[in-house]
């Protein structure tokens, strides 16, 4: 499980700006992603983040890009299950780039909540739905918190 050893992410981010980006494929599974994200901001102290869904996570990098240059941080969820067709090394290997190097460019952290999964049941794993082994919703979102204090710190 890929969860195994990741680190216990406390963060204070009062005052921050935060806006969540979500894709609106598989319905059930980003409601549970999004739910996440926003118990991990409020656990971070970070009032009012910003929701906005786009039609899928290929439209991830455009808008969180926009949401940057009025937020201090991004959260960003999607799924794409690998399937049948090449549609997945469209979609997983470019959005995944375009959104580190947005926050190389911009210098605002993006936390990653694109699961990137062979099957929908992975995902269902890791959407953070009662039953689910992991919260990446939860994760992506104290992610970005503390990089963004860590950021703070470094002003």
């Amino acid at each position: 499980m890929s969860g195994a050893g990741s680190p216990q992410v406390v963060a204070d981010g009062t005052g921050l700006r935060v806006a969540i980006v979500a894709a609106s494929w598989h319905e059930e599974l980003m409601d549970g992603l999004i739910d996440g994200a926003r118990r991990g901001l409020a656990d971070a102290k970070v009032a009012e983040p910003t929701l906005v869904r786009v039609p899928g996570s290929f439209e991830l990098p455009v808008v969180a890009a926009r949401a940057l240059a009025t937020h201090d941080a991004v959260v960003v969820l999607g799924i794409v299950v690998r399937g049948g067709t090449p549609h997945f090394d469209y979609v997983a290997g470019p959005v995944s780039f375009e959104l580190a190097r947005l926050s190389v460019q911009t210098g605002k952290p993006v936390g990653f909540g694109l699961l990137t999964c062979d099957t929908e049941q992975q995902a269902r794993d890791r959407a953070g739905l009662p039953g689910s082994a992991e919260d990446k919703g939860h994760e992506a979102a104290l992610a970005a918190v503390a990089t963004a204090v860590a950021l703070r710190e470094l002003a």
